[in-house]
């Protein structure tokens, strides 16, 4: 088992020290007046300083005697009733020490599993980041999560749960070194501490962790149906201090909980983004939950035009955090509800707050709305329930686009498909969402036929530059074509670009040059061969004044 360090208290340094000093002062003092007396009754002395020796020998040598032998007794004495009462107070200052000691340790140490507790872990956690940083060391902390200990505290009792909290200590204890230290910081999360380790070496134990606790057998101590998930991070890279090692930890364990948990996770700032947020995992929960619950959400609608008449064809339905809200922009809040596992949540209020903003529309141009394919995936869902929102809003399922993004990875394939089949049949329209950001969307396209294919603006971007980028714009185009499926390039803020996805034959584009976002679905056509035609001109004329 591992050994605290504990802070020193006020009992340290009091009274030892200066105990000690006293004892020793006493008895020099005493022995100084023994000797000083003696040496001044002598003959010797008496005839050094003038004094006449007595006459009588024999009652001097009595004299000496008497003080060689009384003296040192009633010095003794004395001394004795000057060290009896701070004896007295040594003895019960000892006490009161062994009697705090105890108590700090019963502060410090969690009592089921014999590791330390939350204040403890705060504590180690503060002193190892100084300690590491004033000598240039590494430090990684795992935090690691049971799986279902509630299961087994309805199934077995909390006598069961109890064994199994037992069981992960023990099986903490017998695993890291003995420079690392472990902690049980909450109902059922732990912490270990381990210096002088990086990332790579912290996940290795974590995994060996996580084997050990699989492990089955009665012979081995530990309950069956034990797993937990995991995170990982280390110190100084990439947390710079305490804190951020701490919340980069708890993302990264909140993130394998939430995507099938019985794993170790290493902090990824892509993945695990959400760790930027100065809150902790659960905050960060709350405050997602909290949105959602007070549809603290602003929409606004930004227009889609045809490329080939310039009038908008549909209009995309973003959300905004509203100014009460604690998330600064609407990145940082869906990173927020995917790291947290509030993704379903926030998705269902953010198409009540778009459709609810809508207001008066013609019939002519559609309305888009993201979802995400984990509200698609999960059993709750059900397409009639979009239908009875949307039409409590007075839009009707053919005027609905549902855009599945692809930056996030599908899990189960199959109930995407299904509830996609059930959203198509209630009529509404599918588009494949931010193509050529990831290759999550790759096999949406090959798994699930779309009405539109919205290619992500890194790509149209880059497409003015690089040849190749061209060329995938151009296999994109083909592709949906031979889908009948409408090509829309996102990100259109150039006229460069326009004019290279217009000339490659995409169909309709959105973006900053064409319309920006605004609080009504509303947009006048705009006049493409004017706008590239103004900036061939510009160019033009740049070039003739360089001559």
């Amino acid at each position: 088992m591992t050994t605290l360090h504990l802070a020193e208290g006020p009992l340290e340094h009091a009274g030892a020290p200066a105990l000690a000093l006293v004892r020793k002062r006493v008895v020099v003092a005493l022995a100084t007046m023994f000797v000083v007396e003696v040496i001044l009754s002598s003959p010797l002395v008496g005839g050094l300083v003038g004094v006449a020796p007595a006459a009588d020998l024999g009652l001097a040598a009595l004299t000496i005697m008497t003080q060689a032998v009384v003296l040192p007794l009633l010095m003794v004495l004395l001394a004795r009733r000057i060290l009896e009462p701070a004896e007295r107070l040594d003895e019960a200052r000892d006490h009161f020490r062994e009697l705090y000691d105890r108590a700090r340790l019963v502060a410090v140490i969690d009592p089921l599993t014999g590791l330390g507790n939350h204040r403890a872990f705060q504590e180690e956690l503060s002193r190892q980041v100084d300690e590491a940083h004033r000598y240039g060391r590494t430090l990684s902390l795992i935090l690691l999560d049971l799986d279902d200990l509630k299961r087994v505290n309805d199934e077995r009792g909390h006598a069961g749960g109890d064994e199994v909290l037992a069981a992960t200590g023990r099986l903490i204890g017998t695993t890291i070194r003995h420079a690392d230290r472990a902690f049980r910081i909450g109902g059922d999360e732990f912490a270990i501490l381990m210096p002088y380790t990086d990332l790579s070496a912290a996940h290795v134990l974590g995994r060996r962790l996580l084997a050990g606790a699989l492990e089955r057998g009665s012979d081995s101590g530990r309950p069956a149906d034990f797993s937990f998930s995991a995170g990982v991070s280390a110190f100084p890279d990439p947390s710079p201090d305490g804190p951020r090692l701490f919340r980069q930890a708890d993302a990264a364990l909140y993130w394998s909980k939430r995507h099938g948990r019985t794993d170790v996770q290493v902090f990824d700032p892509a993945r695990h983004g959400a760790a930027g947020d100065p809150r902790t995992t659960p905050e960060l929960e709350a405050a997602v939950a909290d949105v959602a619950r007070r549809m603290a959400l602003r929409p606004v609608y930004q227009p889609i035009f045809s490329l080939v008449t310039g009038r908008p064809i549909g209009f995309e339905g973003l959300v905004r955090p509203d100014a009460e809200s604690s998330f600064r922009d609407a990145e940082s809040l869906f990173t927020a509800a995917e790291v947290t596992g509030r993704t379903v949540e926030l998705d269902m209020a953010c198409l009540e707050a778009v459709a609810a903003g809508v207001g008066e529309i013609g019939d002519g141009p559609y309305l888009s709305f993201n979802i995400s394919p984990r509200t698609l995936e999960t059993d709750q869902f059900k397409a009639v329930d979009l239908v009875v929102l949307f039409r409590r809003h007075g839009i009707e399922p053919r005027r609905v686009v549902l855009e599945l993004t692809e930056r996030e990875t599908v899990g189960d394939i199959g109930r995407l498909r299904e509830n996609v089949a059930a959203c198509r049949a209630a009529g509404f329209r599918l588009a494949a969402d931010d193509v050529g950001a990831g290759n999550a969307g790759l096999r949406l396209l090959s798994q699930i036929r779309f009405d539109i294919v919205k290619i992500d603006l890194s790509l149209v971007q880059v497409g003015v530059l690089a040849e190749s980028s061209k060329a995938v714009l151009q296999a994109l185009r083909e592709l949906a074509d031979r889908w009948h499926a409408t090509v829309v390039a996102e990100g259109v803020e150039t006229p460069g670009q326009l004019e290279v996805v217009r000339g490659l034959g995409i169909s309709a584009a959105q973006g900053y040059l064409l319309g920006r976002p605004g609080e009504r679905p509303v947009a006048d056509a705009v006049d493409l061969d004017g706008i590239i035609e103004k900036d061939r001109w510009r160019r033009e004329a740049i070039v003739a004044m360089s001559a």
